[in-house]
């Protein structure tokens, strides 16, 4: 689909740092924590919660009484007469959010959205299936995290395994694995510099974390947590996690927690609402497809190419890439299929460095890439990340 009147207000978004899990944020309910979060962005950039007019809500890993879903969340944040969606659509939940809301602003039936993307992939629920026809009545259990990155139910794979059936397919060896996420580390650290310059344009911080009772303060988080630093030799120790392949723990992400926030608007509110008026970013259009049976980080060529083409543009009008890269696999594809170099891609770094908390991960990247884009000058920019059942969905923004 392609979009002429959703935009996004410039500076109106945000996002926690990303923590590992089992870290600092791995015991804190995930949507109650982003509504937190929400709050004091939304009162950082003056905007009062009863500007909203619709709350779409994204998280894949449930949460005590998450099924109340995004009605919940208007509420935490101070809006509770609005409402709307949750959705869940694993990895790619930030892209579809933010396509659904943009959808909504295009036919006029909102005029401010707040697409609210949150998850904790720590402590993840064990859940059991009741079956009363099972032997012995005894019936069936899940780890929600664990089992479903182990097995892919119809394509009968563990997620890893599909960049490794990429990587056997394309030839994509352990050294071209191991020098991209190499730069992908090296690129974050431009994030980094003048004391988290870039970050601190989205990134809400320091973050206060209270334990269970909510009066003692356990940690103060102030940027991303549990990122290793990551060399060429350091690399080079590691052995594949899969007997007889070229993934390595250091050419793949990791599980985190954390949560983010995006405005989606009229042309006119973005303006009242932006950092900066005279900077205007309009979601330009998405596009989502699937890939073979288990071979996951294919997906993202042909999805951003449907994106590109609804947007009438070609990878070379493209300013700026970002992708939620779970494996260094699939940037080496990337890169190859859409004829542009691994450097034009993912400055500032991505998903591979400071980890995956699922929904909220294509939501940062979006807001890095726009942050990046106003930094050139203006253009267009890409975003498009591969999604469980080897899907991926892709965005499309310009920065006037």
């Amino acid at each position: 689909m392609r979009f002429e009147k959703a935009y996004i207000p410039y500076g109106a978004y945000w996002c926690s740092p990303f923590c590992r899990w089992q870290g600092s944020f791995g015991h804190l309910h995930s949507l109650k924590f982003a509504a937190e979060t929400a709050v004091r962005a939304l009162a950082e950039r003056k905007i009062s919660p009863e500007r909203l007019d619709g709350l779409f809500l994204g998280m894949t890993v449930p949460q005590q009484f998450s099924f109340y879903g995004a009605p919940w969340a208007a509420g935490l944040i101070g809006n509770p007469n609005i409402t709307g969606p949750t959705i869940s659509q694993a990895c790619a939940t930030s892209g579809k959010v933010i396509a659904a809301a943009a959808a909504e602003i295009e036919v006029g039936t909102h005029s401010a959205i707040l697409a609210l993307l949150c998850d904790r992939t720590s402590n993840s629920p064990h859940i059991y299936y009741p079956n009363p026809l099972g032997a012995g009545g005894i019936g069936e259990k899940e780890d929600w995290i664990w089992d479903n990155f182990g097995h892919d139910p119809f394509a009968g794979n563990a997620m890893i395994q599909t960049a490794e059936n990429v990587a056997a397919k394309c030839g994509i060896d352990r050294t071209a694995q191991d020098e991209t996420a190499v730069l992908r580390y090296e690129q974050y650290q431009d994030a980094l510099r003048n004391e988290a310059g870039f970050l601190k344009r989205f990134m809400v911080t320091p973050l206060e974390v209270k334990d269970a009772s909510g009066r003692k303060v356990v940690a103060t988080v102030t940027g991303d947590e549990g990122i290793f630093p990551t060399t060429a030799e350091g690399l080079n120790k590691l052995k594949p996690v899969l007997k007889g392949g070229t993934v390595t723990y250091g050419t793949q992400t990791y599980p985190a927690d954390g949560n983010a926030g995006v405005l989606v608007t009229s042309k006119d509110i973005a303006a009242e609402l932006s950092r900066d008026a005279r900077v205007a970013v309009r979601i330009v259009s998405y596009g989502q497809a699937r890939a073979d049976k288990g071979f996951m980080p294919m997906a993202n060529v042909p999805a951003s190419s449907q994106a590109l083409q609804r947007a009438g543009v070609r990878m070379k009008d493209v300013k700026a890439v970002k992708t939620h890269n779970p494996f260094a696999v699939n940037d080496v594809y990337f890169a190859r299929q859409m004829g542009i170099e691994l450097t034009a891609m993912n400055r500032y770094g991505s998903s591979l460095v400071w980890g995956h908390p699922q929904a909220p991960t294509g939501a940062r990247l979006v807001m890095e890439l726009i942050e990046e884009l106003v930094s050139a000058g203006g253009g267009y920019g890409l975003f498009t990340g591969c999604a469980a059942g080897d899907t991926a969905l892709a965005i499309v923004v310009k920065v006037n």
